[in-house]
């Protein structure tokens, strides 16, 4: 099953949703650790390095980072940006599907956006 982080200006109703649902999902929350607070790309390199997959809501920032990181030959196992305006349930159906049926290390290198179409 994938691991993820959820970044800390996601919708924590996500996150509660999601371990109702799945309480066996690998899922962590970056305020809960050390890195609260921390810029992007040092999220961004702590998720490659626990190699999880980041969940956000920061469309303007995470991506440019994320880029950076692929351009540059880093490791940057996924980015899953959820739309703001998606509605909590359909967020947490989406991903509750990619985790339970995408494979280990298939998002390496790339960004997803919810809803899924």
């Amino acid at each position: 099953m994938l691991r993820f982080a959820a970044d800390e200006n996601l919708n924590n109703d996500i996150v509660r949703g999601l371990l109702r649902h799945a309480p066996e999902l690998n899922i962590v929350r970056i305020q809960d650790t050390e890195l609260s607070g921390a810029d992007d790309p040092a999220v961004l390199a702590w998720t490659a390095r626990e190699q999880r997959i980041l969940l956000t809501h920061d469309v303007t920032t995470i991506t440019r980072y994320a880029y950076d990181r692929i351009r540059a030959g880093c490791s940057m196992p996924g980015v899953i940006e959820i739309n703001r305006q998606v509605a909590v349930r359909v967020a947490i159906d989406d991903l509750l599907l990619l985790a339970e049926f995408s494979l280990e290390n298939e998002w390496e290198g790339q960004i997803l956006y919810l809803p899924l179409r």
